[in-house]
């Protein structure tokens, strides 16, 4: 049975958060005189410190996912989040955590960082699904966290819903769900089970199909315990007024987002079609992302081949079960028929 206070780092646990000069305010009014703060008296926009805790932002979040805005927590891009996890919840030199590969880089990164066992679980090469019998094979007593990229990265394919139930329901620990490419994906989120499962996290991006990059946004959701734990640990006035008000301004303009999804996902059908023509291609993987997959002939030099043309893909030949592996993100209708122009050349 899931107990969050069976895995809070017990330095955290009994720590005091750190309480900015705006936290105590539910709602703060435009009409208030602000003296508690040490700031720059003089309104230029931005001489006030940001809402610490975005709720303008997440109100808007809240009505778009249908999700509790105070079981939301921003961070500066999902990395930022990732690593509030890994603080609040894994002891240095003692746990470890246990994530799929190939996948997301951050993840082995992060635990590195945070002096964490990283453990990989290999997916099947037959069809990118996870090995369900190898991870729990795999966990002990000190795993705190399994980490689950869906869709994923750099493979495309969504993990099948079986797959994740049975590890959500059958460990103790925290499962985190990256749906940094779920917009693209006609699978549903993961988010509407999180009032079913207290362990799982879900962690979603402005920086895909949102178009924001940018401005650095990454969104977690999970239960109101989880989040009561990281809001205690994130830096106070982590995220800065313009990212917010940019987030603010793409959000409520939900339907133009929509739009350029349905303009991405036609050019990666367009895509896929014209890279079947190529013959030094000898695989197309299936993907749900605004990404693809492609095993060739040789990675490196076709990678290389492409450089000289002035166009830049990802060569993933380095990573598990992706040797002559190339990652070709979806770009414009330009962009993409260039493309296809200096692959038919080689």
């Amino acid at each position: 049975m899931f107990n969050i206070n069976n895995i809070i780092r017990s330095n955290v646990k009994a720590m005091k958060a750190y309480s900015s000069a705006r936290d105590e305010f539910q709602e703060i009014n435009n009409n208030f005189i602000f003296l508690d703060a040490n700031e720059n008296p003089f309104n230029n926009g931005l001489n006030r410190y940001p809402d610490p805790l975005q709720r303008n932002v997440k109100a808007v979040l809240s009505q778009l996912k249908n999700f509790p805005a105070d079981q939301i927590l921003l961070g500066n891009g999902s990395d930022e989040i990732l690593d509030l996890i890994f603080r609040a919840f894994c002891e240095p030199n003692q746990d470890n955590v246990i994530s799929i590969s190939p996948s997301y880089g951050m993840y082995s990164v992060l635990a590195n960082l945070n002096a964490i066992e990283y453990r990989k679980s290999l997916l099947n090469k037959s069809d990118f699904q996870p090995n369900v019998k190898d991870i729990f094979n795999k966990i002990d007593d000190n795993t705190k966290m399994i980490f689950l990229c869906s869709p994923n990265n750099p493979t495309g394919e969504i993990i099948k819903k079986e797959y994740i139930l049975e590890i959500v329901q059958n460990f103790n620990g925290l499962v985190i769900i990256d749906e940094a490419y779920i917009d693209f994906s006609d699978e549903k989120s993961w988010l509407e089970e999180i009032k079913n499962y207290p362990n799982l996290i879900v962690i979603q991006t402005l920086s895909k199909a949102f178009g924001l990059a940018g401005i650095r946004l990454g969104i977690l959701y999970a239960s109101a315990e989880i989040i009561a734990v990281l809001n205690k640990i994130k830096p106070p006035y982590n995220i800065n007024q313009l990212t917010q008000e940019k987030a603010l301004e793409i959000l409520n303009d939900y339907d133009k987002i929509k739009l350029s999804t349905k303009t991405i996902l036609n050019q990666k059908q367009y895509l896929e079609k014209a890279l079947q023509k190529l013959p030094f291609i000898e695989k197309i993987y299936p993907s749900d992302t605004n990404f693809i997959l492609i095993k060739v002939d040789n990675a490196t030099e076709r990678y290389n081949e492409l450089i000289k043309k002035g166009i830049v893909i990802r060569n993933r030949t380095n990573d598990d079960l992706c040797e002559n592996c190339l990652r070709i993100t979806v770009g414009t209708k330009e962009e993409n028929e260039k493309l296809i122009v200096e692959l038919l050349s080689f």
